[in-house]
């Protein structure tokens, strides 16, 4: 059974007639001296009928042909979309199709101008540069009218002929044509064969213009992958970066929609609300900020009503993993190019460990002279000292052992802590040093780490106004509480600086001057004020004194000339 000619293949179908038609035109031709005369000239009508037919459909096939080829060409080039494999592929099957010797395709740069972007030889062979003999004329003429150009043999064409590009490369059959994507010139594609001429027809340039406009789209379209690739991957390192600081940004810092569900939150973040991000970010603002809801929460419906930051809101409160926090928080509006608030921003500090520090350090400078604090550099603690010249002050408070028996443990804290605080007040009105308290006493130095040209006299000026200050305590105080205090002075040398452990250090002074200071203050009757001869000749000029008996002390071969210090003049 014959099958039916829509069944059979296009290109068979044309096959068959077209030596069918053959066979015929051979078998009119054989009859022609076999047919009577009157049949001649009907038989000459039909050959020639038959001759158009042939050339007709000899001219289908050839545009059938090139209408596949464009077909495979589109699914060919369009396959990819790496802008190098387009473009090699786009001149590998211009070569095909042309037959010609060489190809190039040119595109505009980012300068505009026109620049070799591949150049294939017949082997399907990348060309070397050195090799880029072309005609640039007629390249030009390509640009400038935007029209395909065709020359069967350029150096016999009148148009060409003269060109110096085309006699000195031996240029012949050329066809050159426009690449315009959105009727803008992007390039062109140049073909070429150095030894026949009459290569190219305007079939082939025909066909090579329609091939060059899907050529010129998927050009396009490689390139704009090639530039949303390249975007994309700036866009992603960039998102790398902001991850990245944002991440290692010490303050948390939280985000949250207009419905006040969060949508980002740092690594600070977590650590300060004690929950990942997992648990934090798409939950509501409430539950994430938990027992610190009921502060913040009126705060950002502030920030949202009046669209302005709140700054530096503090608050305190307890988190079940962690205790008493001391928060920290700034909010402002979340806003985007347009100037849409599109939700809020937090930014939260954890206080907790600097308020514990600075509790510490208020307590330490009690403890010690804030003008020792800022001599410290707590990187370079080492043990040992300076030795200087000082003026030592002792003060102890008379009676107090007796006193102390007849009290509880907390009275008599209470009481001592009122006159150790006169003492440690009256010598940092003088902007002395006090170094310790020992007991029911008090031991101080003037003159270092801030040096003090008249630090004697400020030591002596330090003692009269202890034994004021404890005349106007008295009147607070019961009788039975009134207490005094015996004061020693002392100038000398002594050493200064750090003396203990690694584990546990304290900054005091240490010589024979500090001992003899002692002495003469454990010499000293109640609210009686002595100093030493070496101090008395520093200050005589500026205090009335008295001089008494010599004293021989403890750990003294020799008795220490003293004073009593009456006031100051």
């Amino acid at each position: 059974m014959t099958p039916e000619p829509s069944s059979i293949p296009m290109n068979r179908q044309l096959k068959d007639l077209s030596e069918q038609v053959g066979n015929l035109r051979t078998a009119l031709h054989a009859l022609r001296n076999t047919l009577p005369a009157h049949t001649l000239e009907t038989i000459s009508n039909i050959e020639g009928a038959l001759f158009k037919l042939s050339r007709q459909i000899g001219t289908y096939e050839e545009e059938r042909s090139d209408l596949l080829a464009l077909t495979d060409i589109s699914s060919v080039i369009n396959s990819s979309l790496e802008l190098d494999e387009v473009l090699r592929i786009v001149m590998d099957t211009i070569v095909r199709l042309t037959g010609a010797e060489r190809g190039f395709l040119m595109l505009r740069d980012d300068a505009g101008e026109m620049t070799t972007r591949v150049a294939r030889n017949w082997e399907q062979e990348s060309i070397n540069p050195s090799e880029f003999a072309i005609s640039r004329t007629i390249v030009k003429r390509v640009i400038e009218e935007g029209q395909a150009v065709l020359t069967t043999n350029a150096q016999e064409d009148p148009r060409f002929g003269g060109q110096e590009s085309i006699i000195a490369f031996n240029l012949r059959s050329i066809l050159c044509v426009p690449l315009k994507a959105k009727n803008d010139l992007i390039g062109v594609i140049y073909a070429d064969n150095r030894i026949r001429s009459g290569i190219f027809s305007e079939s082939e340039r025909d066909l090579l213009a329609a091939f060059a406009n899907q050529a010129a789209v998927a050009i396009e379209n490689a390139r704009l992958f090639t530039s949303l690739r390249t975007t994309l991957a700036e866009v992603t390192e960039l998102k790398h970066l902001m991850d990245n600081i944002f991440a290692s940004i010490a303050s948390g810092v939280i985000t949250a929609d207009v419905k006040d569900q969060i949508t980002l939150c740092n690594r600070a973040a977590e650590t300060i609300l004690g929950h990942s991000a997992v648990e934090i970010i798409g939950r509501p603002l409430d539950e994430a900020l938990a027992s610190a809801a009921d502060a913040i929460l009126p705060q950002l419906a502030a920030v949202r009503q009046s669209n302005a930051p709140i700054v530096d809101f503090e608050i305190s409160h307890v988190l079940p993993r962690r205790g008493h926090v001391d928060w920290r928080l700034n909010m402002s509006p979340l806003k985007d190019a347009d100037q849409t608030t599109q939700g809020i921003a937090i930014v939260l500090d954890d206080l907790t460990e600097r308020k514990r520090l600075e509790a510490q350090r208020r307590l330490f400078e009690r403890m010690v002279s804030p003008a020792v604090i800022r001599q410290l550099d707590p990187d370079s603690l080492a043990l040992g000292g300076k030795r200087v010249d000082i003026t030592i002050l002792f003060a102890d408070i008379r009676g107090f052992t007796t006193y102390s028996e007849n009290l509880s443990p907390e009275e008599l804290v209470s009481v001592l802590n009122r006159y150790l605080a006169a003492g440690a007040e009256a010598v940092l009105a003088q902007e002395g040093t006090v170094d310790k308290f020992l007991g029911d006493a008090v031991m101080a130095w003037f003159n270092w780490p801030i040096h003090q040209e008249d630090h004697t006299l400020r030591a002596v000026k330090a003692a009269v106004t202890l034994r004021e200050s404890i005349l106007r305590l008295h009147a607070e105080m019961p009788p039975e509480a009134r207490l005094s205090f015996g004061v020693g002075i002392h100038y000398g040398e002594a050493v200064l600086g750090l003396v203990g452990t690694d584990q546990r250090l304290e900054y005091t002074a240490i010589g024979d001057s500090v001992n003899t200071t002692k002495r003469i203050q454990e010499n000293a009757a109640k609210n009686q004020i002595l100093i030493s001869r070496e101090a008395y000749e520093r200050v005589k000029k500026q205090v009335d004194a008295l001089r008494l008996d010599s004293l021989q002390v403890k750990g003294k071969r020799f008795a220490v000339e003293v004073y009593e210090v009456v006031g100051v003049k």
